[in-house]
């Protein structure tokens, strides 16, 4: 835009902004880890569609096609389980090489989708098709994960812990466990009741170790072992349910398990202490 001095009646142009010519601020770039942050919010976003197109829509419209709800529900637990995958890669990259400031905030809103609304809309949708479950009952179930899930991603936002570990069920670890505790079809109030002590042990101050190194290998192993499984089910293979509920089984006990050694090695801590601390009071 040309302007008229009033003085001179010369004509100039304005110099330019000199924020127009600077780079893109630092904390607008994406950095590696953060695509992959990315790819675990649109994993949980698929999971959540497949869950209503291929379970909920079907049954809603009478249909009696149950070939096309289990390869869904198969779908949308291995689209978690790939959520799961890139949770776990984000942090791995961001520590080997750079995270941008929007990283922290990236992840608790990506996990949120993943690990809170996938899995509790699933809950949700099981307690609309399921033959002896309860509509409301079941919705109130999705509301508890939901919010344990929303809980957590709070305080690991704003609760400092010790290096290593996290305070409360890790929430991909929470969301595969209520979703394993759904494909077992065991009673409706027994699943209710596990799917409320998994919400619980995600917002507990149980500890669980953080997967590193041969942790991160095993937990990577078996996530594609699970992966396998879900692919045998949905496509009928022999004796696809039964390896389905094992490796859903296997889930649930380590859920359980993992709680009970971290008292135990506090406990035995605790111990310790006491015995160094007597030690150190004698003459």
């Amino acid at each position: 835009m040309t302007v008229v001095d009033p003085d001179t009646q010369a004509g100039w142009v304005p110099e330019a902004d000199e924020d127009d010519d600077e780079e893109m601020p630092l904390s607008l770039r994406l950095s590696i880890a953060d695509t992959l942050t990315l790819g675990n919010a649109t994993c949980g976003f698929m999971a959540v569609y497949f869950t209503t197109t291929g379970i909920l829509i079907p049954h809603l419209q009478g249909s009696q096609e149950s070939g096309m709800a289990r390869h869904s529900a198969a779908t949308a637990v291995i689209l978690m389980l790939c959520a799961a995958v890139f949770d776990l890669f984000d942090g791995l990259v961001a520590r080997k090489l750079r995270s941008s400031p929007m990283g922290a905030e990236l992840d608790n809103l990506s996990d949120l989708i993943s690990f809170g609304l996938a899995p509790a809309y699933f809950v949700l949708v099981y307690g609309m098709v399921a033959d002896d479950a309860h509509q409301r009952v079941a919705a109130v179930g999705a509301i508890v994960v939901l919010l344990a899930v929303v809980l957590r991603l709070a305080r690991f936002s704003c609760v400092t812990v010790k290096d290593g570990t996290f305070q409360g069920m890790p929430s991909p670890f929470g969301a595969l466990t209520v979703v394993s505790i759904v494909l077992l079809e065991l009673p409706f109030v027994a699943t209710l009741l596990a799917i409320i002590g998994t919400a619980w042990l995600m917002v507990s101050r149980v500890e669980y170790p953080k997967p590193r190194g041969r942790l991160a290998v095993a937990m990577l192993s078996w996530i594609v072992l699970s992966m396998g499984l879900l692919a045998a089910w949905a496509f009928d293979a022999p004796s696809g349910q039964l390896l389905l509920q094992t490796g859903c089984a296997l889930q649930l006990v380590m859920g359980a398990v993992i709680p009970l050694f971290a008292t135990a090695r506090r406990v035995n801590n605790f111990r310790d202490n006491r015995r160094e601390a007597r030690a150190a009071q004698l003459p």
